[in-house]
């Protein structure tokens, strides 16, 4: 994986941290004016996804890494994004474009979060699509509660 730097979101948390990691998957665009996109294709897409928090779990981490990355890498990669429940063909809202990619894995990752008692909360989302193409997703508001 390349080295990347990060836009950073400023928060007043104690702790921050970030997981990159990446997943193949197919895609196409159901609608008549994306072009190219219209047709079945694969990308290998790069994520940093950006957690903060105050306080720690009984094991010392804000989160697991290795958890971070299996609810999406496993849910997503070497699949075909149309086919997952949380895309659409019928509403633009839900195509798998990057920005609904990027919204959809921040929607996973903080309802797993939700769950933990230490409630640490998904900043950011970086997702790349391709090596000059990329969306940030940031909620607008974080709602520690």
């Amino acid at each position: 994986m390349m080295q990347q730097i990060y836009p950073v979101a400023p928060h007043d948390f104690t702790f921050e941290l970030n997981k990159d990691f990446h997943f193949a998957a197919a895609h196409y665009i159901a609608h008549e004016d994306a072009g190219k996109c219209k047709e079945t294709h694969g990308h290998t897409y790069f994520a940093n996804i950006t957690i903060v928090g105050d306080d720690l779990n009984d094991t010392g981490f804000l989160v697991d890494f290795k958890t971070i990355k299996d609810l999406i890498h496993q849910r997503f990669d070497h699949g075909v994004l149309n086919e997952d429940p949380a895309f659409s063909d019928a509403d633009s809202n839900y195509f798998p474009t990057t920005e609904v990619v990027a919204r959809t894995t921040y929607e996973i990752i903080q309802d797993y979060l939700n769950t933990l008692e230490n409630q640490p909360v998904c900043l950011q989302i970086f997702l790349r699509e391709t090596p000059t193409s990329y969306c940030i997703y940031r909620p607008r508001k974080v709602d520690k509660s």
